[in-house]
């Protein structure tokens, strides 16, 4: 079955390119030329967009049609600028923001996706590299959520916290490590919630920088939750402080 993301042929692409389309991966047939071949590798050195050289077995196995030595997967939703994403929060509403350090699996990705649409949360963040991608299964698994509420890709998580921080933004690291309990925290305040990779939690770079640390009370015998459950349990309380307000 073919993938509704992908786009083929050198003519295709290239209109894509220039179109501004947000492009996730380009692969070009090892060995490629011709003036059409250059023309597009041109445009997308200008348009900053890099490509892989594979073999043609490769390009065959991502479609049937005729792809002419060039196929790119296009994203599954419209990425958005962090500036954009801080405009379109309500002036009487206060930002409530989930950032990703680490999560890769598409289905934790998009569970949380979903809670943060719920809990009235205004966008997500996520790096460029070491992160899940934002495809069909982790659409699936948000239901939906991941269509509407906006999500922000980053090149550095370290430089946006940083500047969030400045913008008055406390950062809130939800981590098992600590003492303080997340209903001792004020989550009226605009917030950026930062949930770390499924084994090894928020990098020790990135947690240095967060205001808060955050623990959820566990009873049982098992030592942390996973991370979409987490999430949804921050996420949560939260909402309870704001709607008690």
């Amino acid at each position: 079955m073919e993938n509704n993301n992908l786009i083929f042929g050198i003519r295709p692409v290239a209109e894509a390119v220039e179109a501004g389309r947000q492009i996730e991966k380009l692969y070009i047939r090892k060995g490629a030329d011709g003036q059409l071949m250059q023309e597009l590798k041109d445009r997308c050195t200008r348009h900053r967009l890099r490509w892989q050289e594979v073999p043609v077995e490769k390009l065959n196995r991502l479609t049937r049609g005729n792809h002419q030595g060039v196929v790119a997967q296009t994203a599954a939703i419209e990425y958005v600028e962090l500036t954009d994403m801080l405009e379109r929060v309500p002036d009487d509403e206060t930002p409530l923001i989930v950032l990703f350090d680490g999560v890769t699996d598409v289905r934790n990705f998009g569970a949380i996706a979903r809670s943060a649409e719920c809990a009235g949360a205004h966008g997500l963040i996520t790096p460029l590299k070491n992160s899940a991608p934002v495809n069909a299964e982790a659409i699936r698994a948000s239901a939906g959520a991941l269509t509407t509420i906006p999500v922000c890709r980053v090149g550095s998580v370290r430089n946006t916290l940083k500047q969030l921080q400045a913008e008055g933004f406390q950062l809130v690291a939800a981590t098992e490590k600590s003492r303080k309990l997340l209903y001792d925290a004020d989550f009226r305040k605009p917030t950026v919630l930062v949930m770390g990779a499924e084994d090894t939690g928020i990098s020790k770079e990135v947690l240095k920088l967060c205001d808060e640390r955050l623990a959820i009370p566990l009873i049982g015998h098992i030592e942390s939750l996973n991370v979409s459950a987490a999430a949804a349990v921050m996420l949560f309380e939260a909402v309870r402080q704001r709607i008690g307000d």
